[in-house]
């Protein structure tokens, strides 16, 4: 039966990886992987599946999951992130595990929303069981170091607090829709927007001043002296206080040339509760990293436990990566004796060749055209008595 159009196509979202392009992403993953473990984060591994209840429980939001049914009528969804999972598991099988726990990752992670990339490769880390400002500090330049490993240029890692906004967000009241509207305004630095929701609403100056300086308080520590004013509130004295802190250990780890501080960040996923970072490419307007703290997560599933992590989003790293040159085979084996050249091919690559033999007999001049459109420097013909 002939497949219709649709069945040439692939998912929005989705993409293809030709054998170049797989190995490069494989090559970025585990230079990744590897700085992880050399911080002394081990890897694991979560199912792709989860029960919805996991990862996202309020059964009323727009989740921008991918769901489905099992045969029990339960709702399963595709994981679109590795945090909670990895929280999850730490709940049921690391209870008795002596923290802080340094776990790191890497997989396919899945969100269906409007985004150019629906299904994308992450690799990341989570720190579980520290509430302490320097762990911050160290999830950060680990970030930095993977971006310096792979030789990823002219990149920005942005820092700031949820405590800021939230802070502001609690003392002044705001209703649950205003609040909403306001952290996608600043979020997106949406200032039409943000000011015609500040105009419509009673707010006091102070505040409304606030909300709309927000977005544009970038740079480094000089920016937190404009929070002066709003030290009163304990949460912003708090955030202050922290991102204070975090970059005084940046500069330790002498990564704080790569860090700027943005305090009108606001993070996608509602569990962060403390330091938040992006960091971003020229020429790609989303976060290739995306972290922070999420202190409340872990109380969800029963245990009472600080936590920050990152993940680092590989598939815009592999748009900005040079050309990749496969690594082809060593050799190239052909002959007319098909148990020869299997014997011949099994002998070369028990000695650590890589080869690659012919299917079926081929004329030397074949065999010469196949290595070299293949990039094969060397051919070894079998003969029929070998």
């Amino acid at each position: 039966m002939e497949r219709s159009s649709l069945g040439l196509k692939i998912p929005e979202g989705m993409i293809d990886l030709l054998p170049a392009e797989l190995a490069q992403l494989e090559e970025l993953e585990g230079k990744a992987i590897s700085v992880c473990k050399n911080w002394s984060y081990q890897k694991v591994a979560t199912p792709g599946l989860e029960y919805r209840a996991c990862v996202e429980p309020d059964a009323d939001k727009d989740d921008h999951l991918y769901k489905f049914f099992d045969k029990n009528g339960h709702i399963l969804a595709l994981r679109p992130e590795f945090t909670t999972p990895i929280a999850r598991m730490v709940a049921t099988r690391q209870k008795g595990g002596q923290f802080p726990l340094r776990f790191c990752y890497s997989g396919d992670v899945y969100r269906n929303d409007s985004a150019r990339y629906r299904e994308f490769r992450q690799v990341g880390v989570e720190l579980i069981g520290s509430d302490n400002d320097i762990a911050d500090a160290e999830v950060i330049a680990l970030a930095i170091e993977i971006m310096k490993t792979l030789e990823i240029k002219n990149f920005q890692l942005n820092l700031g607090h949820n405590g800021i906004f939230s802070g502001l967000a609690e003392e002044m009241k705001f209703e649950t829709k205003v609040r909403e509207e306001l952290e996608d305004g600043i979020a997106r630095k949406d200032m039409v927007k943000l000011e015609k929701i500040i105009s419509s609403n009673d707010l006091p100056e102070s505040a409304k001043e606030l909300l709309l300086s927000l977005p544009y308080l970038t740079g480094k520590e000089e920016v937190l002296d404009k929070l002066q004013n709003w030290t009163h509130i304990k949460p912003i004295r708090k955030a202050v206080e922290s991102l204070r802190t975090i970059y005084l250990y940046l500069k330790e780890f002498g990564v704080q040339d790569y860090v700027s501080l943005d305090l009108g960040i606001l993070r996608g996923f509602s569990y962060y509760t403390g330091a938040i970072f992006e960091g971003y490419l020229p020429g790609i307007g989303v976060p290739l990293i995306e972290g922070g703290r999420y202190d409340g997560l872990y109380a969800d599933f029963g245990m009472n436990h600080g936590a920050t992590g990152f993940a680092v989003n590989l598939g815009f790293i592999l748009e900005k990566a040079a050309d990749f040159e496969l690594d082809m085979a060593d050799v190239l084996v052909y002959g007319q004796s098909p148990g020869a050249v299997i014997k011949r091919c099994r002998e070369l690559r028990k000695s650590g060749k890589k080869v690659e033999m012919a299917l079926g007999f081929l004329e030397d001049t074949d065999a010469r055209n196949m290595a070299s459109s293949r990039g094969i420097a060397l051919l070894e013909k079998i003969e029929s008595n070998k």
